[in-house]
């Protein structure tokens, strides 16, 4: 196992060291007992089942009698992946639906182990304004690295855009086409095809897949960041920003982006550009989610001179983006946790506790509340939106009383034997976590 991690780290120093070397002999690594067994025992074993049926904890509880098997039919080229077993869950801020493919563990398996192979090549030629779904990256980086660029810069206007049904309609012909740039391995270009045709079981029935990358797939996220990395990326740093007049930025969290602008022709250019670019990958923007504002220090003032009042607000990773002053008056950029992310979050909790009331007892559900209102201000914990923590915190408070309450008449919470109650559970105080302030220093190359 130590062997084969060395040879995994070797390949990661080789693609930092020659970021556009080709590759032609990487499917060993994948097929590699040590690989395969690494992968397994990272699975989550609390994860679903697929299609199959097989949880992780029965699959790994026989590992040395199924990874021999395994490896051989990868070696062959034998090996088939399973349809995904295909369930839905709320999509934030809508009635939709996000539909999820969830792989067998075989698949999981060999889908992490062609992961931990591809993605220390890419990473060594990814963009640096790109922060989805990688390794060392965090939201936070890239709010940071938004918000250091709209105080600091000459930022007026900001361009916010989102695909539609990204992850549903990735071209699996231009997919592939974008790995052989650099992957010239055939024997692992062929086991990303198939993962990509393996198709979705729904109600029993399985049906083929003739695009898009599954929500739910382990390589999904890289695959997308790889298509996006040629479709936007290097098209926005090589063809679209030396033309540009003025001072031009661009942020992307997987499908979601923003681009910022000194000059409105710039921006408005760029926004034809864009969709044009995107139509070129049979990708289109979400028309709702795209627009294009002027935004930045002048724009308060530019507001009151045009008779409207206040500014315009652009909405990336769950906050509100919004222009504010200092108390001396000086602009500032502030963030708030965006209306459509506070309704969305407290919907599912009122959902969870609706079912779980009965399941649950009083101490899980106390233990698991406590653990949810952590884990809401370990990221909306930053500047100017403790005001707004304060308020969701205090709606999860009103919900939890009331279902508990719902459980039993004799034990009926009062609203003070109740918060006694949630202070022996440790019902956490809304304090920062995360430093953004926008103007700390901004490091340029």
């Amino acid at each position: 196992m130590k062997t084969q991690l060395a040879r995994l780290k070797r390949l990661e120093l080789h693609a930092q060291t020659f970021p556009r070397e080709e590759y032609t002999s990487l499917f060993h690594h994948i097929y590699a007992e040590e690989t395969l067994r690494c992968c397994a025992l990272e699975l989550n074993e609390n994860s679903a089942k697929g299609s199959d049926g097989v949880s992780v904890k029965e699959y790994t509880s026989e590992l040395d009698d199924k990874l021999p098997s395994l490896s051989q039919r990868l070696i062959n080229q034998s090996y088939k992946p399973q349809a995904s077993r295909r369930v839905y869950i709320p999509k934030a801020g809508s009635r939709k639906k996000r539909p999820l493919g969830i792989p067998c563990v075989e698949d999981k398996i060999v889908q992490k182990a062609c992961k931990e192979v591809l993605e220390p090549i890419y990473e060594a030629k990814f963009c640096d304004y790109s922060f989805g779904y990688r390794p060392k990256y965090h939201c936070h980086d890239a709010l940071d690295s938004l918000g250091k660029t709209i105080q600091q810069r000459n930022v007026n206007y900001v361009v916010e855009a989102d695909i539609k049904g990204f992850f549903d309609n990735v071209n699996h012909s231009i997919l592939i086409e974008l790995l052989q740039y650099r992957i010239k391995d055939k024997r692992v270009i062929r086991l990303i095809q198939r993962m990509l045709k393996a198709g979705i079981m729904e109600d029993g029935i399985t049906t083929a897949s003739t695009e898009g990358t599954p929500q739910g797939s382990i390589l999904s996220p890289l695959l997308s960041n790889i298509y996006l990395h040629y479709c936007l990326d290097m098209w926005f740093k090589l063809l679209f920003k030396p033309q540009c007049q003025g001072e031009v930025y661009f942020f992307r969290y997987a499908d979601d982006f923003i681009a910022c602008f000194q000059y409105k022709t710039d921006a408005s250019e760029y926004l034809q550009q864009m969709e044009a670019r995107l139509k070129r990958f049979h990708l289109e923007i979400e028309p709702s989610k795209t627009q294009l504002i002027e935004f930045g220090r002048y724009a308060q003032n530019n507001a009151k001179w045009r008779g409207l009042p206040k500014p315009s607000t652009f909405d990336f990773l769950g906050y509100t983006h919004y222009c504010s002053k200092t108390r001396f008056g000086v602009f500032k950029l502030s963030r708030r946790t965006s209306k459509k992310k506070l309704t969305s979050k407290l919907k599912e909790y009122n959902i969870w506790l609706k079912k779980n009331r009965s399941k649950l007892g009083k101490h899980r559900i106390f233990q698991t509340s406590v653990n949810k209102a952590r884990g809401h201000l370990n990221y909306f914990a930053i500047n100017d939106n403790l005001k707004r923590c304060n308020n969701f915190l205090h709606e999860m408070m009103k919900l939890l009383f009331k279902w508990l309450n719902r459980m039993s008449q004799r034990t009926a919470y009062t609203w003070d034997g109740y918060v006694k109650a949630l202070e022996w559970y440790g019902w956490p105080s809304v304090r920062r976590k995360v430093n953004l302030s926008p103007f700390r220093k901004l490091n340029v190359e």
